[in-house]
This record gives structure tokens, sequence and C-alpha cells, in this order.
């Protein structure tokens, strides 16, 4: 077996525990925050936009810094630092007595982890950039299976023991994911040489890429942001969304954890499916299709008579959405030259971060206008990203271009 498709499996599966684990609690923050005693909706909305806007604007601001340092120190320490990092955060976050602490853990954190991106540079360095599409949807595969299965038992945990102890569960799991990797990940890494004798900051290093890369690589950015800020819109509204649509008596994180561990699933099929399709049809026909289905199935969820209903609809809009995820990465790492993988990475994680931020508050203000307006809201964002795909994004085939080819 290649060494790109050993470390590309033992990656998949500390990624899986380590989203489980995150996913444990995410979904259930609105109804924490109601915990720590705020108790009107609109600050719960609030809070929890905060909360999630926050922690992506760290997040934002720190990414190219991890990448540049990924790419001159090794990736596999990047993975270990965002996993480590997180299983303390998220451990300290089931202690806090009010939501100020709540919020100032989650920007610490948005500094300190991200896995995802961390796991996604690891891969992309060592995979043949031909295979990219379907390496990417597999790696996007793990995180949305622990995604689908990482609320369901929180919500269990939950409604059993308590937030608080969902927290903990999310520390013990990113643990366990971070050992694992240590034991069983290894990198042969040596930074290529203008890495190595670069003097940049992270910053510097993305700035001088983003413009020598002309247009081509901002269109895709432009696309990233828009499509990434629409399926945020509801973050901090859900939840909110299927409590209005339960009795008081309903379990209701567990309904919650199935609706939200729905779109996992979908999500779980589509990106490698529309991954592997994209590397034989084209990324950008495949991001195309996705990002219309993705806008199409954001308008009936706001007009849902019960909750049962949204299972179908986040099921199908999950499919779609892990579509988009998958085709957009490929088509960064097109652009992603020998030993500046973690760079790329950073840039989109960092471009990713901003749309995190702006979706939820995005999706907090248009509550105010009742909260089937954010549904609305996510599919027209989502329409106007895929045109700018449609308008401006480009393939770049690496067969064309001697310097995108890796030996397989």
């Amino acid at each position: 077996m290649p060494h790109w498709r050993r470390t590309l499996y033992t990656v998949w599966f500390t990624e899986f525990i380590a989203i489980v684990g995150f996913s444990f609690v995410l979904p259930f923050i609105p109804y924490y925050i109601q915990e720590l005693g705020v108790t009107d909706r609109q600050q719960v909305v609030l809070w929890a936009g905060l909360a999630t806007s926050l922690m992506s604007v760290s997040f934002a601001i720190m990414a190219p810094i991890w990448g540049m340092l990924a790419d001159r120190h090794g990736r596999k320490l990047m993975v270990m630092r965002a996993t480590f990092a997180g299983a303390i955060l998220m451990a300290l976050m089931g202690f806090v007595t009010n939501v100020q602490q709540l919020v100032l853990l989650r920007i610490v954190q948005g500094m300190f982890t991200g896995t995802i991106a961390a796991a996604t540079a690891l891969v992309a360095s060592v995979v043949p950039k031909q295979h990219s599409g379907a390496a990417i949807g597999s790696l996007q595969n793990a995180v949305y299976l622990g995604t689908s299965l990482g609320p369901l038992l929180g919500g269990i945990v939950a409604d059993s023991l308590g937030y608080r102890a969902s927290f903990w569960v999310t520390g013990a799991l990113l643990l366990l994911s971070g050992l694992l990797l240590t034991l069983l990940v290894r990198e042969d890494f040596s930074p290529a040489e203008d890495v190595a004798h670069s003097k940049q900051t992270g910053w510097g290093v993305t700035a001088q890429f983003l413009f020598a890369s002309g247009g081509a690589l901002l269109a895709v950015l432009a696309a990233r942001i828009l499509l990434r800020a629409g399926t945020q819109i509801l973050n901090p509204v859900l939840p909110l969304f299927v409590q209005s649509l339960l009795p008081l008596e309903a379990r209701v994180a567990t309904v919650t954890g199935i609706i939200t561990g729905a779109s996992a699933v979908g999500s779980a099929l589509g990106s490698p499916l529309i991954g592997r399709w994209g590397d034989q049809a084209g990324h950008r026909r495949l991001l195309i299709a996705s990002g219309l289905m993705a806008a199409l199935f954001y308008l009936p969820q706001a007009f849902v008579p019960n909750a049962a209903w949204l299972v179908l609809w986040q099921l199908l809009l999950g499919f779609a959405i892990g579509g988009t995820l998958s085709t957009l990465t490929a088509l960064l790492i097109q652009f992603s030259p020998q030993g500046r993988e973690g760079m790329v990475i950073g840039l989109d994680s960092s471009i990713a971060g901003i749309a995190n931020a702006i979706g939820p508050m995005a999706g907090a203000s248009a509550a105010g206008l009742g909260l089937q307006a954010p549904f609305i809201l996510s599919a027209g964002v989502l329409g106007v990203g895929t045109l700018v795909v449609v308008l401006w994004v480009r393939e770049r085939q690496a067969a064309s271009d001697p310097s995108l080819r890796r030996s397989s």
C-alpha cells in the first residue's frame, strides 16, 4: 500500500474521533446558554451568534500563521496542536459559570484549534493531485460521519447527564484522538527550500502568493466565503427553531442531535461521491450543481409543519453541502504548489473563518424577522455564491502545469 494511502486512512480515523468529540456539544450551545441564565430568546440567539462568530474571527486571524508553521515544521505537529488544545479548552467549557466565560473560551478555541484544516493540509501534502478530489472527499466523509454520530450521542448525554457532561466527554475524545495521532501517524517531512529559508510571517507569505496567483485564486476564495457563510447562517437559529416545533416535555437536545446528524449523514455521502465524480468530470461543474441544490433545499425548511420534516430536508441539504466542500477544496489544491499546501489550506481556513463569523451574526439578525427568515437568507447567499462560480471560477488542469504534478 502506498505511503499516502496509509496516512490518509490513519488521519481519517483520528479525525473521525475528534469530530465526534467537537460535535458532541456544538449543536447545543444555545441550550447551554439558556442553562447559564440567559432566558430571552433574542438574547440567546445573540450570544450564540457571538460565541460562534468571535471564535471564527480568532480562527481566521491565526489560520495563515498555523499554515505557514505547518509548511516549515510539519503538518502532523499542527494536527497535534489543534487536537490537544481542543481537549483542554472543551473540558474547561464544562466548568463555566456564565455566558461571558463561555464566549471567552470560544475565542481562545478559535486561536488554537482547527483540526480539520490541519488534517486537510497533512493529507494534501502527501496525496497525488490526480487523487485530491477523492482524498479530500474521503477526509470530509470522516468529518461528516463524526458530525452525524456526535450530535446524536451528545444529545442523549445532555438530556441524561446535563450539558456540562457533554463538554467533558468532548475533551476526553479529543485527548484520545491526539494520542492515537501521535502514536500512529508517521510524517517524513522536510520543508521546501524556499519555505525553509523564508523569513516572512504567515500573512506575508500568504499575501505574496495571493497576488502572484492573479484573479484565479481570488475567484475560488470569493466563492468559498459566500457558500460557507450561507451554510453557517442557521447555526445559532436552528436549535431554537427545532425547540419551537416541539412540545415542552420533548427531549429537545436528542431531537436536535438527530436533525443535525441527518445533515452530517448527507454530507458524509455527498462529499466523497461528488469529490470522486469531480476528479472525472471536473470539479467546477459539480460545484455549480451542488451549490444550486443546497440553495433550493433550504427554502422548504422554513415552512415545515413539524420537526420530522427537517430530518429529510437536512439529509438532502447535507448531501449538497458535502459536494460544495470537496469540490471547492479540490479546486484550491489545484493552485497549491509543492511544499505550500499548508499555506493554501491556512488561507482557505482563514476565509472560512471569516465566513463562519459573518454567517451566524447574519442569521441572528435575520431571526429578528422570525425564525423562518434565516432559511430564506441562506438560500439567497448560496445562490449568489454559485453565481460567482459560474461567472469567474475556472479549473486549472494539472496535466498542463508540471509544477502541479505529483507521483503516486
